[in-house]
């Protein structure tokens, strides 16, 4: 972990406190089901505008249009230009460090 430290005391760290939101995605071809971690403070919408081009999701559940699950993973990097939606899942909100 770095500090930094200004004239007036004030300390800045590399560390980025975030908030995890158990999310479902749809793709054209999937439902997607996993954690998205936000910025404390921020929105899910806030984190979906990010110019960056891939969304990270954790504890990843795919499955097809049918509702099979097709496979699992502890990550997943979604393109956002396959986003078609997405939206929290209530009562699944967690708090990370």
């Amino acid at each position: 972990m770095v500090l930094e430290y200004d004239e007036k005391g004030k300390f800045y760290t590399d560390i980025i406190k975030k908030e995890v939101v158990f999310a479902q995605i749809h793709t054209p071809a999937n439902r997607i089901m996993g954690y998205i971690h936000i910025r404390i403070g921020d929105r899910l919408s806030d984190e979906i505008n990010q110019d960056r081009l891939f969304l990270a999701v954790t504890g990843a559940e795919i499955f097809d249009l049918a509702g099979e699950l097709l496979y699992t993973s502890d990550f997943l990097a979604v393109n956002r230009q396959h986003i078609i939606w997405l939206m929290p899942v209530e009562g699944q909100k967690v708090q990370a460090g």
